[in-house]
């Protein structure tokens, strides 16, 4: 397999002083590579989250380490997933509240001006700001050898990298994925964004289409809708994010909608064309049998993934892979026993969080003989719309495959005073039991911080606190939180049995 071109730092653009300082961060031009070691314990290609989460916990702990990475530490997460994306929505919730302010008596008069130019340069700036944590000189401090360049297999314990030959006993693939172009009629005869391009813009998109209403496409749809863009969401399957609870998902379908959203669904026969305005595109798609002509300023390509094993060649050494990434076992390793992989390269759960605890299960199984199952890993993930959608374990569609029967306690926001005062009264907290136990085995909040509410129900799972113990954890009042409780006593009702009350009929008649 040959090795890819160059990598581009189109990411980087609009070249201004918070994109320079980024890059000197991530990727400094004069940075020259260090004289390898005689060997590593470690070579870990990659500098994503899983890559520096596995090399920085390994130096700590002593090991001789080097870090490969052919484009920007931090990956997708810091420079075009999770840090651009949150804040260019925490913008355009402030917008949004802007114009919801009337409802709650608050009068701003004319509306709203919403300056992008300078909500993408605050974008750019708290990405400068935060890439001192994946930084070179961060990783170099830390005692790891920091290689910038293209790593390949070159033997079973030999990694090459700038032409420079590194031994290693144990190596780990964190080289994440990509976007990736779609099998779709005519993508290839036009200019088209995904996440990789979009947080370049510096104009906002007076049309915006975008293709793909998974958690990428409904986030970034409803913010560039509340930023004042005419936004066309285009989705082959019905509703949004079908993979997730479906009446959750109905709920932010409804809110993006409000903000100004049209949804496309049921999508078929979807074609793109150029137009002679190179800058647009033009649209050709059914949906629900009703047939739409579209042209838009900018397309945004929000579906398709490709794992990144381009230039390593893996076939020297004995790493399987197909299109959804390195095969490994419930240990992380691949099918060369010296080779481990963490991250999107080798999860279906492509997210920041889970490269994380993936790389602190590598380092015990690497290191020191470990014996850590990713299938232990307790994920919860998080759809940060408004409201936000955040899941964790099954839920009924996911626990009908896998033959597991379950009872489902559900709170609507609606009777949680806190979400009543805050006007956020569209959402639930629905908790999946296995049928008969109170054993949590999933769990759905649609919320405005949902994300931050599914933690405790993580913790739950995860320390095996069944949903009667809920019932008995005291929230501060008003809080959203307590809507977890009032869950918990949903499930205790459910133990007062005919039999169970007339006992304490009889003994309340006793006390008489």
């Amino acid at each position: 397999m040959t090795a890819p071109a160059a990598p581009s730092f189109d990411a980087l653009l609009p070249d201004d002083s918070f994109n320079r300082i980024l890059m000197n961060q991530v990727h400094p031009t004069d940075y020259v590579n260090p004289e390898p070691a005689d060997r590593y314990h470690l070579v870990v290609i990659g500098a994503g989250t899983a890559g520096l989460v596995t090399a920085a916990g390994a130096a700590v702990l002593g090991a001789k380490v080097a870090l490969v990475e052919r484009a920007l530490m931090g990956g997708d997460c810091l420079n075009v997933g999770c840090v651009p994306s949150k804040a260019l929505i925490s913008a355009a919730r402030a917008a949004a509240s802007v114009k919801a302010a009337s409802e709650f008596g608050v009068n701003l008069g004319e509306g709203v001006a919403i300056d992008f130019p300078k909500v993408m340069e605050r974008m750019r700036k708290l990405r400068s700001d935060i890439s001192h944590h994946d930084s070179v000189k961060r990783f170099t401090e830390l005692g790891i050898d920091v290689f910038l360049g293209q790593g390949r297999f070159i033997s079973n314990s030999i990694v090459e990298v700038d032409g420079k030959r590194l031994n290693f006993k144990k190596s780990v693939i964190a080289t994440g994925a990509r976007a990736a172009a779609p099998p779709i009629q005519g993508l290839d005869t036009v200019d088209y964004l995904t996440n990789e391009t979009l947080f370049s813009l510096t104009e906002l998109p007076k049309r915006l289409g975008i293709i793909g209403a998974g958690p990428i496409g409904c986030e970034m749809a409803q913010t560039f809708a509340q930023l004042g863009s005419e936004v066309f969401l285009v989705e082959a399957e019905h509703g949004i994010m079908p993979r997730e609870d479906p009446e959750g998902a109905e709920l932010v379908r409804r809110r993006m909608e409000q903000d100004g959203v049209t949804l496309l669904c049921c999508s078929k026969d979807l074609t793109l064309s150029p137009t002679d305005n190179q800058s647009e595109v033009h649209l050709k798609v059914n949906s629900h049998d009703q047939a739409y002509d579209l042209t838009v300023d900018r397309l945004l390509v929000a579906v398709g993934r490709a794992p990144n094993v381009e230039g390593l060649d893996l076939e020297k050494v004995h790493v399987e892979y197909s299109k959804k990434g390195i095969v490994v076992n419930d240990q992380l390793q691949t099918t060369n026993p010296r080779i481990y992989a963490a991250g999107d390269i080798c999860s279906p759960y492509q997210f920041t969080h889970a490269a994380d605890f993936m790389a602190r299960s590598v380092i015990r199984n690497t290191l020191f003989l470990g014996r850590a199952n990713v299938s232990d890993l307790v994920i919860p993930w998080c759809t940060y719309t408004s409201p936000e959608l955040a899941q964790v374990g099954l839920n009924p569609r996911l626990a009908e495959e896998k033959g597991i029967e379950i009872n489902t306690f559900t709170q609507p926001l609606s009777g949680v005073d806190r979400a009543i005062l805050e006007g956020e009264t569209d959402g639930f907290v629905k908790i999946h039991v296995r049928k008969g136990t109170d054993k949590i085995v999933g769990a759905t909040v649609v919320a405005s911080n949902a994300g931050d509410m599914i933690g405790s129900l993580s913790i739950a799972m995860t320390r095996k606190i069944g949903l009667g113990s809920l019932a008995n954890v005291i929230h501060p009042y008003p809080t959203q939180g307590e809507a977890v409780r009032k869950v918990g006593d949903l499930y205790n009702r459910t133990r007062l049995t005919p039999f169970v009350k007339g006992l304490f009929e009889k003994w309340l008649a006793w006390m008489r």
